[in-house]
């Protein structure tokens, strides 16, 4: 029989904020449940039956494919829902999505004459998730009890955390509601926990803008001018985050409660975070990926249900072009997807679309930091397709065949990740966009050298990532908004954006 927190009934809301708060009464009842039921566990109670609680839900129904008129919201991509019929999903961690959470509810009462029911869904909170960010409970327990712990309580079940909403293959069974977000509460949850595995810092620390790279010769430079604005009492930016939950405050500002928990990690995780953080949370994160397209994969899988509004690679990539030099830029207006890892997720045929919004931010961001226009701006930016391929050794294959399509595809650089992250961005519906560095020429014998690459390195990592932090500050001034294009979205869309 399960051992249950008590049930609290669904409840009706035309106030977002009101909603919002029933879900997070809901779901902090159901968390302190969870624990005091692992406290006891550990401790060698015998709990009365098998210990359960659920997430939260929120839903719609409506009756009409009309929307309402709103001076605040018919402009956006996202928002409402695509037809008739009653729409639901599951809601985690209201503390970190509050913001979040309170912007989708209030869109969806704008644009539909509808009541939002905020409730206890069927759907069982994994007891992992419960836990907080220092908690190793699990680490007291023997070896028995920890065998048994799935007969006591719910352990992660990767049935219900898979990704066909996105992915457009979810069909719901007759009866089922059709869903409001991407993502359900349980993928949500597992994608918070591998960010803290993966980068070393807390989701709380990550930003709506996010730049990756490819290279630790950036994220030094980051690291550099984050320690460097936090000594500016004038900086927009409060905090610099790094690896460890390390926390340096903006000179002036006060330590909050939980810096003092940060400690540096004794080695850097796989693939480390670190955030230039903004009040509002519009700040900066900067992740090192690595090389190849399944760490670009792995990371803005989880980076997704973050909800950002921007991503955007920096890093350096083979040119193709013999008219090409070392330290020319590339930005990416297509992409030839030789990297293999969503060709199940998002078939070859779907295209990647650029998009106008990111691409002309980080065309000014080119022109603003090197001071160069027209035909002198030209001379050291090209614009055209990037080809991604999974093979770093491309060049040593015998027949050719990756150089015939790359040349049959007019791609003027290549590279291994930025592919898959405007692809991941397409299916995920976060705005993207890529600005290469040429590092070599492998086609015209200019292949890298000890000394020709930290020359190279010397000469223009400090710039290239001054220009994608300036490409990310126009797109912050220019408003989010404009940002989430109707390119990303379907048809038949959920409405959480």
């Amino acid at each position: 029989m399960p051992y249950l927190p008590p049930f609290i009934a669904p409840m009706r809301f035309t106030d977002p904020a009101a909603a919002l708060a029933q879900a997070r009464l809901i779901y902090d009842n159901s968390i302190a449940h969870l624990r005091l039921a692992m406290q006891r566990y550990v401790a060698g109670d015998e709990l009365p039956g098998h210990a359960r609680a659920c997430y939260p839900f929120v839903r719609v129904q409506t009756h009409t494919t009309a929307r309402q008129p709103s001076a605040t919201s018919t402009h956006l991509s996202y928002g409402f829902v695509a037809g008739t019929g009653r729409f639901e999903t599951t809601l985690t961690r209201p503390d970190l999505y509050a913001k979040y959470y309170f912007e989708q509810f209030r869109l969806l009462l704008d644009n539909h004459d509808v009541e939002l029911e905020v409730g206890t869904s069927n759907q069982p909170i994994p007891v992992h998730f419960s836990f907080g960010d220092n908690d190793h409970v699990e680490g007291n327990l023997s070896f028995d009890r920890r065998q048994r712990m799935r007969d006591v309580f719910d352990l992660p079940d990767l049935a219900a955390m898979d990704d066909g909403i996105a992915n457009g293959t979810y069909e719901p069974r007759d009866g089922e509601p059709q869903p409001l977000s991407l993502f359900t509460a349980p993928r949500v949850d597992y994608s918070l926990q591998r960010l803290r595995h993966y980068t070393g810092t807390a989701p709380e620390h990550f930003q709506n803008f996010v730049l990756f790279t490819n290279y630790q010769f950036y994220i030094d430079e980051f690291v550099r001018l984050g320690h460097e604005s936090m000594g500016d009492a004038a900086s927009e930016y409060i905090a610099f985050v790094e690896p460890g939950n390390v926390v340096t405050r903006r000179t002036g500002l006060a330590a909050q409660p939980g810096d003092a928990l940060g400690k540096a990690p004794p080695r850097l995780p796989q693939m480390p975070a670190y955030h230039l953080v903004r009040p509002d949370g519009s700040g900066i994160t900067m992740v090192n990926i690595g090389v190849g397209p399944a760490n670009a994969k792995t990371m803005t899988d989880h980076i997704a249900v973050l909800r950002p509004h921007a991503w955007v690679m920096l890093g350096h990539c083979a040119g193709l072009r013999n008219t090409q030099q070392l330290g020319d830029y590339v930005l990416a207006h297509a992409y030839v997807r030789e990297d293999h890892v969503l060709d199940e997720e998002l078939p070859l045929w779907v295209p990647i679309p650029a998009l106008a919004e990111v691409q002309v931010a980080l065309e000014s961001a080119v022109s603003e930091v090197t001071q160069l226009k027209g035909a002198a701006l030209k001379s050291i930016m090209r614009t055209g397709t990037v080809a991604s391929t999974d093979n770093r050794n491309w060049e040593l294959l015998p027949d050719n065949g990756p150089q015939r399509r790359f040349s049959q595809s007019r791609a003027v650089a290549l590279d291994m990740e930025s592919a898959t992250i405007a692809a991941n961005g397409f299916r995920f519906r976060v705005p993207y966009g890529t600005l290469l560095c040429v590092s070599d020429k492998p086609l015209h014998g200019e292949i890298k050298l000890p000394g020709m690459a930290n020359h190279f390195y010397r000469e223009r990592v400090d710039q290239h990532l001054r220009i994608g932090i300036r490409a990310l500050e126009l797109l912050r001034a220019e408003g989010v908004n404009q940002l989430h294009s109707r390119k990303l979205r379907s048809f038949a869309e959920v409405a959480f954006q």
